[in-house]
């Protein structure tokens, strides 16, 4: 994990041997990965992820996951994919990578292409059956409410989501809009990370 999101996960689920995570934006089976401590304890899950051919290595290194190349949007379609020379950082969100193409020495976008998007109660509603999520993990690069907003949350409810809020702290956390939308669901915050 990046910032060490997985150990708190780890501590809340420490007396559940077997469960069960979504993992959308899943990037890499370990590198920043929020799943792959679980993965390695026995768990199973979902990793999805929008990069061509980035679910070769989850095949390779996860064989028990379901390991699904495609985006997450509000309705199913094509959108444009933003792929940077840091592929942790590839993104839907046109008005991200455009900021990290102009602002970043380091880190350019390398081109775009369409992908293929789904909403994602529909990719659960394939893929789940009657498993309950106990986490889901959601890092997209400044995709995230497109993808929360995506969801049945009446018929697919996580214990736990953790989620990446770019450009947030403590001091205006309760004014971003994926926190407003979450209490709207009914979830609150437990831990940020700073």
């Amino acid at each position: 994990s990046q910032e060490g999101e997985d150990m708190v996960l780890k501590r809340i689920f420490e007396q559940k041997e077997k469960g069960f995570y979504v993992d959308i934006g899943a990037h890499h089976p370990k590198r920043y990965s929020n799943t792959y401590i679980f993965y390695k304890n026995g768990w199973r899950g979902i990793n999805i992820d929008a990069m061509p051919e980035s679910m070769k290595l989850f095949n390779k290194i996860r064989p028990r996951d379901t390991n699904l190349e495609i985006g997450i949007a509000d309705k199913e379609g094509k959108l444009k994919y933003y792929i940077f020379n840091e592929k942790a950082l590839n993104s839907f969100s046109e008005e991200l990578a455009k900021k990290i193409n102009t602002e970043n020495n380091s880190y350019h976008i390398k081109k775009t292409i369409n992908i293929d998007v789904k909403p994602l109660d529909k990719i659960l509603d394939k893929y789940l059956g009657e498993q309950k999520i106990d986490f889901l993990n959601v890092d997209v690069e400044g995709f995230d409410l497109e993808v929360l907003k995506s969801n049945n949350w009446s018929k697919y409810r996580p214990k736990i989501i953790l989620i990446e809020i770019l450009n947030s702290s403590l001091d205006n956390i309760n004014e971003h809009p994926i926190k407003k939308f979450m209490e709207k669901i009914n979830y609150k915050i437990f831990a940020k990370q700073v």
